[in-house]
């Protein structure tokens, strides 16, 4: 059983992106004991490293106990949420302290659009791997969220679309497999 944390990159508790991603956390229980850090923390400023704000310091704990980490992200104005993009920053340092650097990771999102939420999972990619996060390439998940796919437990309805979902769980487990072995 791998240690997941999930980085859902909306505060708002009725987000699309935090229902997807408690339906991939019951689909992927089987390998995953899962996490979801606190991503309200204060805008990233380099002079708070002189006193770090708990919170801060909380997040990159919740990184290093992580075995993997998924990031779940909304799309802004075709970008990644500023929650997200805060969490990175955080996350990479104070120079030399990168918690990212080696760490398995896979990336979905959903929004109502047809292509989900590809261009921020685009900038998101090319973020984190120049951090060192070693990222699953394939499957990719853009998701198209329609309000009845997914229940407010965490149900997934569809069967087609439980299937898709699952699918990219099981193949993010073996991607931590994959990952632990290079490293």
């Amino acid at each position: 059983m791998h240690k997941l944390a999930i980085f859902v990159g909306s505060l708002r508790q009725g987000s699309y992106n935090r229902k997807l991603a408690k339906a991939l956390e019951k689909l992927g229980a089987a390998h995953f004991a899962c996490q979801y850090p606190d991503l309200n923390l204060p805008l990233y400023n380099d002079d708070l490293w002189q006193d770090p704000p708990a919170s801060v310091l909380q997040l990159k704990a919740d990184i290093a106990a992580a075995d993997a980490v998924l990031f779940v992200t909304p799309e802004y104005n075709r970008s990644i949420s500023p929650v997200t993009k805060n969490a990175v920053d955080w996350g990479s340092r104070p120079f030399g302290q990168n918690a990212w650097k080696g760490k398995p990771a896979g990336i979905a999102g959903a929004s109502m659009g047809n292509i989900g939420t590809a261009v921020a999972q685009s900038h998101l990619r090319s973020s984190i791997v120049s951090l060192g996060v070693i990222l699953m390439g394939q499957p990719e998940m853009y998701f198209t969220f329609k309000p009845d796919a997914i229940d407010d437990n965490g149900e997934v309805v569809e069967e087609k679309t439980r299937t898709f979902l699952q699918r990219y769980m099981d193949s993010l487990a073996k991607w931590v497999e994959v990952a632990r072995q290079m490293g």
